[in-house]
């Protein structure tokens, strides 16, 4: 028997502020994993109760760093998490969900048709290959974005393709600093800066990014600094805070 999964009522402000009339849609994917998704083996058991607040809302902290019209490449898309959420939020953004495991990329059709997302598609491939595609066809896309795929050392090959001159949004747990550091050789022989992100919205902490651009020259040898600045949330306007970390 297929189960709703509506946000909690608690999470409600956060939800509205962040999807706005587009709530329903993602209360619809929302069913979806933990109905479909953990049958096909895509989300374990135990995380449908904390299916909001870990997974759903957590995705959308890379949201406020993509810009409006920006093509975004899900690279091990997996359960479409972050790729969907993004895609139901901003309707603005063209998200390519890449997987290569045909059970996911079946699961990912089914999600993409069912939500009716005409600014999402998925393309089953690996991450590589679609860097090489997309490097061939000079269509690289503008951000690149992945979800407990990989360590960032390993990020950083799997994208060499396609950053620079796209920017990675990996979002990372509370490790994401170390996660940092281990990777400053890779970093800095590639020029590239890495930082820090923190996402809120109405005081709810979604989750932490790590941001990886090609770095300015007029930085190089000045190894870390940090920073914070004041943003406001595209959809809901709530004010928050955001902070990081760079390693040239």
């Amino acid at each position: 028997m297929t189960q709703s999964w509506d946000v909690p009522s608690g999470l409600v402000p956060v939800a509205r502020a962040i999807f706005g009339e587009r709530l329903p849609v993602v209360e619809e994917f929302a069913s979806l994993l933990a109905n479909e998704g953990t049958d096909w083996g895509l989300l374990g058991p135990r995380e449908v109760p904390r299916l909001w607040d870990r997974h759903v809302l957590n995705c959308v902290c890379i949201s406020e760093f993509v810009s409006s019209d920006g093509y975004v490449a899900d690279l091990g898309s997996g359960a479409g998490l972050p790729g969907i959420p993004l895609g139901i939020a901003r309707e603005d953004v063209r998200v390519d969900l890449v997987e290569p495991m045909e059970r996911r990329a079946l699961f990912l059709d089914t999600c993409v048709e069912r939500l009716g997302l005409k600014n999402v598609r998925v393309v089953r491939t690996s991450g590589e290959e679609f860097g090489a595609r997309a490097a061939k066809s000079g269509e690289v896309p503008d951000y690149v974005t992945c979800r407990a795929l990989s360590s960032l050392s390993s990020l950083l090959v799997m994208t060499a393709r396609l950053v620079p001159p796209g920017v990675l949004l990996a979002i990372k747990g509370a490790k994401a600093a170390d996660e940092v550091s281990r990777a400053r050789v890779g970093l800095r022989s590639r020029g590239l800066a890495a930082s820090i992100r923190e996402s809120f919205v109405s005081g709810f902490h979604l989750g932490s990014v790590v941001e990886v651009a090609a770095g300015s020259s007029s930085d190089e040898g000045r190894g870390e600094r940090t920073h914070s600045s004041r943003y406001f949330w595209n959809s809901g306007g709530s004010e928050g805070t955001r902070s990081g970390s760079w390693v040239i």
